[in-house]
């Protein structure tokens, strides 16, 4: 099969690595970038890694080799650092990034749609939510989904399975709605061993509250810390998106925290949702406390917003 990434800065580098490295589920990458030339020095450099990894071509090219193409990933437009999404004070995060990616995006999509009709479609660019209702308004069809959450609930993970002493994987908790400042931890359901997350962090000596402060203050400005130390925050993202093209590839139908088109929303955002062949297949909301409930509509109502003002951008 074939897998098409649009975009190879940092995020699009990593995720292009991430596919070399998972290996098996495609038989070809094509790389498209508008400078040409940095496209064809990453495919070279990762073209020399691909003895290492089961067989796959990697290889530069233009919106018309995505033809066939199963999935394209799309990661191009601006990033945090330089569209100057960087400031903890400021609510809007990475929708600040919106106006100048809706227009990367006015180029990209109908390029991409003459050339890969019936492709997957997976939007990770910053705010990723909002740019796949402008691609799935684009397209006009339903298999387009963004990385969502997914980054945001491991990350939750993480944090939570530091605080315990144990091993992340053992740790089951979600984020869903934006990815972005106003998402919302589902703490009600953050369990390890059948036994909830806040009833175990409690017996640290700690209040349950100043914990889940600090905690969800580490996952929403995660991004901003790891570009503070490296200029760009890559490798995690990029080993999700693989992960995610992995699960359409084989149909896995695998149970994730992504984001796609919910109708009793109005607009794209995460719940608990069914990845496989096509895309997102189902959707379905968590059980919630009336708190979370009421955050989860909070964080909808901002992403319909972005949406109609990244569709009207495009325009």
């Amino acid at each position: 099969m074939k897998v098409g990434v649009i975009g190879v800065g940092a995020v699009g580098s990593a995720t292009l690595l991430s596919l070399v490295e998972r290996g098996g589920m495609c038989r070809e990458v094509v790389v498209i970038d508008r400078d040409t030339a940095r496209a064809d020095g990453v495919a070279a450099d990762m073209r020399y890694a691909t003895p290492l990894s089961p067989t796959v071509d990697v290889r530069s090219g233009d919106y018309a080799d995505l033809a066939d193409a199963a999935v394209v990933v799309i990661t191009a437009g601006v990033n945090e650092k330089a569209g100057g999404a960087t400031k903890r004070s400021d609510s809007h995060g990475r929708l600040n990034l919106l106006k100048a990616n809706a227009r990367v995006y006015a180029d990209i999509l109908p390029q991409l749609i003459e050339a890969a009709p019936d492709a997957v479609l997976m939007v990770v660019t910053d705010p990723p939510d909002p740019l796949a209702d402008l691609t799935r308004h684009w397209v006009g069809h339903d298999r387009v989904f963004s990385t969502g959450t997914l980054i945001d609930s491991l990350r939750f993970r993480v944090q939570l399975a530091e605080r315990l002493r144990v091993r992340p994987r053992d740790v089951q908790a979600l984020v869903v709605g934006e990815h972005g400042t106003s998402e919302v931890f589902l703490w009600s359901s953050a369990m390890v061993g059948g036994l909830p997350v806040t009833g175990l962090l409690e017996q640290d000596g700690r209040t349950i509250e100043d914990v889940r402060a600090d905690v969800e203050n580490d996952i929403r400005f995660a991004n901003i810390t790891i570009i503070e130390g490296t200029g760009a925050s890559q490798y995690g993202i990029g080993a999700v998106s693989a992960r995610l093209v992995e699960a359409v590839l084989r149909d896995e139908r695998a149970v994730l925290p992504v984001a796609a088109y919910s109708p009793p929303y109005g607009t794209t955002l995460s719940l608990t949702s069914v990845l496989g062949a096509g895309g997102v297949q189902q959707m379905h909301r968590p059980g919630m406390t009336v708190e979370e409930e009421r955050a989860l509509d909070h964080s909808a109502a901002i992403l319909r917003d972005a949406a109609g003002q990244a569709i009207a951008l495009a325009a």
